[in-house]
């Protein structure tokens, strides 16, 4: 799945809908600036960064926070989160 392939969730009108949509945009940009993260790490990166790693780091532990806080509201709200695995 792409950020692309959720844009017309994100427009329902069905909050549960959009919910999903924000869950699924979350996975896909986290695993993006991991794997960013780790090849920085490994001098695997085909372009310099241009703000300190640990500014990168620190984003990726607020998303991976905010993912947990997404999957508790989804389980008392009774939102199934389908998508990416």
């Amino acid at each position: 799945m792409e950020l692309k392939d959720t844009v017309n969730d994100m427009l329902s009108d069905d909050y549960k809908t959009r919910f999903v949509a924000e869950y699924n945009q979350l996975i896909i940009r986290a695993r993006s600036l991991k794997n960013i993260i780790d090849k920085a790490e490994n001098g695997k990166l085909d372009f310099s960064l241009t703000c300190p790693i640990e500014l990168l780091k620190s984003q990726y532990s607020a998303m991976v926070k905010y993912t947990g806080i997404l999957i508790e509201r989804a389980a008392l709200e009774g939102v199934i989160l389908k998508g990416i695995e």
